[in-house]
């Protein structure tokens, strides 16, 4: 049985991912503060403080919506060690959005190692982070900091494989207005179409999410790997 654990799953890279791993894994667990209006057999939803999830009753969690007993052996082969887990966090933010550098810190850093942190608990060996482009922990760009810090950081948590990604910016459908985003894209998006600078043109959310789960899949232990942007979109083809 293969189980992917995933955070971060309402946002644009997030949904994408989604899809691509219920297409590709036995069984996919999403967690985050609010469930998505979202049913499908292989998907189980779980809901909570992402800050303290490592206190979390998951295994009653995961069956709780269950009346047939179908999660049962989903549980007992995480339990039991049974399954290969592969963690997936697309999970992040923006300070305008947070509202403070402080509440960003905490969601772009503190929840994303939280969340790594549970998923090794429960046994996963392979963990694929969505940073940035320029991630870099002594930045004097905050946002940049920050993801090179997460990036770091991940690499202490001991995972067998550790798989960080980092995406120019990210063409798609968001579910809020970016007017400096807006910009930028109509800017760049003329290197889409001429196919130059893969590296620094902007890059679609189904083309980072086909990425990931493509490495996850291979057969990649005992490194971490830093994935461009311009990777990425020769991954997706």
């Amino acid at each position: 049985m293969n189980v992917a654990l995933i955070s971060g799953t309402s946002g644009m890279v997030g949904m994408q991912l989604l899809h691509q791993l219920l297409n590709q894994y036995d069984y996919v667990i999403s967690v985050g503060r609010r469930k998505l209006a979202l049913k499908h057999q292989k998907l189980v939803q779980l809901e909570g403080d992402l800050l303290e999830i490592k206190s979390w009753d998951w295994e009653n969690l995961l069956v709780a919506d269950t009346l047939g007993g179908e999660l049962y052996s989903l549980k007992e082969a995480i339990l039991e060690q049974k399954a290969e887990i592969h963690g997936f966090s697309s999970l992040g933010t923006t300070i305008k959005q947070a509202g403070s550098k402080e509440k960003f810190y905490q969601i772009d850093h503190d929840m994303v190692m939280r969340f790594a942190e549970w998923a090794k608990s429960l046994g996963a060996t392979k963990f694929l982070y969505v940073s940035a482009s320029g991630a870099n922990k002594d930045s004097s760009i905050f946002y940049s900091q920050t993801k090179g810090k997460i990036e770091e950081d991940l690499k202490s948590v001991g995972f067998d494989f550790l798989g960080l990604f980092r995406p120019s910016l990210l063409l798609g459908n968001r579910s809020e207005f970016r007017l400096g985003e807006q910009i930028a894209t109509l800017v760049m998006k003329p290197l889409v179409w001429l196919g130059v600078f893969k590296n620094l043109r902007p890059i679609y959310d189904y083309q980072v999410a086909k990425a990931l789960v493509k490495i996850a899949k291979a057969q990649k232990t005992n490194s971490v790997e830093i994935i461009s942007s311009g990777e990425m979109q020769d991954l997706s083809k």
